[in-house]
């Protein structure tokens, strides 16, 4: 099966994420908490910076040097692609570098509406 063949049958079987219901301000909180040992909105760290990353193509933050399978991906980071990464980052990109997950499906849903925020969106 191809790559970009599983991609799709992930995203649509990935839990729906409800932007309506989500809050920007626990997201903030969690990101915070939970995000912020290796990424920041403004600075690379041990991960990319994260402004803008809603919308953004994986892999194109500048300065940031991603891995192969992140860069090669063709990913577009929207609320089904960030909750199915946050999920599951190895499912969705196998060989990135990410090995970090939210679990709680309102927590993502937080996260991805504080990040959506934080690119204008």
């Amino acid at each position: 099966m191809g790559r970009q063949v599983l991609l799709a049958i992930m995203l649509s079987s990935a839990v729906a994420v409800d932007a309506a219901a989500a809050d920007a301000a626990h997201g903030k909180e969690l990101y915070e908490s939970r995000c912020g040992g290796c990424h920041s909105l403004d600075a690379n760290r041990i991960g990319p910076a994260h402004r803008g990353v809603y919308g953004r193509k994986a892999g194109t933050a500048p300065n940031f040097s991603y891995s192969a399978a992140v860069r090669s991906s063709g990913i577009v980071w929207g609320e089904k692609t960030l909750d199915a990464w946050l999920t599951n980052p190895q499912a969705l990109i196998p060989g990135q570098r990410m090995n970090f997950r939210v679990s709680a499906m309102e927590d993502r849903a937080d996260i991805i509406a504080y990040l959506r925020q934080q690119s204008g969106r």
